[in-house]
């Protein structure tokens, strides 16, 4: 695991640092500290990570400047901070986790078996999913996209509209922060399950998702029973 602690008070990151080093032992390849935005943001830019673990305070900065770019990076965000009235939208944002300070090893241990263990995110209702767009930050709507198809580390995002964007998280990591409203219905494809409209058998056994709008999506046979009988 590489993970990158970003965090203004020196003493609760030593003690983040500390925990998270118990907790993962030699399977940490690499762990970071940083009390700035703008030293974080350049971290970021330039190292392979796996996990940040963010405070929402950063000495007068606003996480949050931090979080709209971190959560369309590849790796997952775990807040951890002590405004826990941020928490709604931090969830909004697509973080994996809400630390709320002040918190134990257990606490910390948990958020890090979300990340490692592929759990799906409890109270997640994400809104947003941030993607990069000419050198921007672009926040789509969680109702806008339709499906979500995997390409290698990335993944495409179909828009309702027609549009396609581009999303740096792996379709795994999405499943871990969309279970609520969309399904894994492929090795390849996340589908919104509000707007399939009906199951398809064609001939050879294939199996089909056919959405509102008339798209189809193919099912894998290993997935075909468990979804037939959730949606209907």
């Amino acid at each position: 695991m590489n993970i990158l602690i970003v965090e203004d008070e020196l003493r609760i990151a030593k003690r983040i640092e500390r925990m998270t080093r118990d907790i993962f032992g030699n399977s940490l390849q690499s762990l970071k500290h940083t009390n700035t935005l703008h030293e974080a943001l350049l971290f970021i830019e330039n190292n392979t990570l796996d996990l940040v673990l963010l405070d929402l305070n950063l000495n007068g900065d606003n996480g949050f400047d931090l979080l709209t770019k971190a959560v369309s990076e590849s790796f997952h965000t775990v807040v951890v901070s002590a405004y826990k009235d941020q928490a709604v939208t931090a969830f909004e944002y697509g973080v994996l986790d809400f630390v709320p300070k002040p918190f134990n090893q257990d606490r910390l241990a948990q958020a890090f078996k979300r990340a490692t263990a592929k759990e799906k995110a409890e109270n997640s209702k994400i809104k947003f999913l941030a993607v990069k767009k000419k050198g921007r930050m672009q926040l789509v709507p969680i109702e806008d996209v339709l499906y979500i198809k995997g390409a290698g580390a990335y993944t495409e995002l179909f828009l309702m509209d027609g549009r396609k964007e581009l999303h740096d998280k792996s379709l795994e990591k999405l499943e871990q922060l969309l279970s609520y409203s969309f399904e894994r219905i492929h090795k390849s494809y996340l589908a919104k399950m509000s707007e399939v409209n009906q199951i398809i058998v064609e001939s050879g056994s294939k199996y089909m998702v056919e959405l509102k709008n008339g798209t189809r999506i193919p099912i894998g046979r290993t997935k075909y029973k468990d979804l037939k009988v959730r949606w209907l």
